[in-house]
């Protein structure tokens, strides 16, 4: 005898439940999603849709799957400016997020959950001196970052870059000054300008763009453009195919300035984060009388 003999089988919910199950005094629908055991949702989703998602949404769908959280304690912030992160689950050192809405509500010792997703890793490394003695390389020109406050209760997200200068000697043995910037590019590719000792005939220019496939090609950096002091009357350069214009002062301190610049590149109307560093200024005295009470910042 089958079921089907004397009865009707359908596929449904149970009727009466065994079990219900209520979320802030409402019934609900509680569903159950088991992955197998070598199964990733991030594979799943590129396997099945991945077609309709850009190269460069791809690559980011990945660097999130193999991205891990880490745990980051503030040890200084500036607020609507910026704020210091140690790791506390390695010997890193600690990073300097630029931020303005988070930075307004974060204290000093909150600890906060991070990740720092890169669209593509580089191992690339180039020597900033003749000697070869200090030497810089981003390991993520593009990324995104994403941050969990648990205090106060926040999260946000958005572009960052990550990269690494390295010297087997004080910086002011080598350097007097230097401009750097990056620009993100239409194609997802960022391109970087570091001028060392600009404007001088033993200085070093870099301009290098790094493409999300993870070649590296130079290009012709454009003229040097002169800008205005910063307010701490720190001269800086920008080298831009046509005028150049601030968009936002991020900090000046008497020795470095950072900024978001507009200017023109490689034939695109590009928003740069630009930075100048003036080594004697760092060393000084003065400087040096200042650095352990915390420097107004003005911007």
């Amino acid at each position: 005898i089958k079921l089907g003999d004397f009865t009707t089988v359908t596929r449904g919910y149970e009727d009466p439940p065994t079990y219900t199950v209520r979320h802030n005094g409402q019934q609900v629908l509680m569903l159950g999603i088991v992955m197998t055991n070598d199964g990733n949702i991030v594979d799943l989703y590129l396997k099945r849709r991945g077609w309709k998602e850009t190269a460069l949404n791809r690559a980011y769908f990945t660097a999130l799957r193999d991205a891990p959280v880490s745990l980051y304690e503030v040890s200084d912030v500036q607020p609507g400016t910026s704020m210091v992160l140690r790791d506390l689950l390695s010997d890193a050192a600690p990073v300097t997020v630029r931020e303005k809405s988070a930075t307004r509500t974060l204290k000093q010792w909150d600890r906060i959950a991070v990740r720092v997703v890169p669209e593509r890793l580089f191992h690339f490394s180039t020597a900033l001196d003749t000697q070869g003695r200090h030497h810089w390389g981003p390991l993520a020109p593009a990324a995104r970052i994403e941050v969990d406050l648990q205090h106060p209760a926040l999260r946000w997200s958005g572009h960052a870059y990550l990269d690494s200068n390295e010297g087997s000697e004080p910086v002011d043995r080598a350097f007097q000054e230097w401009d750097w910037s990056r620009s993100p590019l239409a194609d997802g590719s960022t391109a970087v300008i570091y001028d060392v000792e600009p404007g001088q005939a033993h200085g070093r220019r870099l301009a290098l763009r790094f493409h999300p496939d993870g070649s590296v090609t130079e290009f012709e950096a454009p003229p040097l453009q002169r800008l205005a002091r910063t307010g701490w009357r720190l001269p800086r350069r920008m080298r831009s195919d046509g005028p150049v214009s601030v968009v936002q002062q991020l900090e000046d301190t008497p020795f470095y300035q950072r900024a978001v610049l507009r200017s023109q590149l490689l034939g695109q109307e590009v928003t740069s984060f630009h930075e100048t560093l003036n080594v004697p200024r760092l060393v000084s005295p003065a400087v040096q009388a200042m650095l352990p009470w915390r420097m107004p910042r003005r911007g």
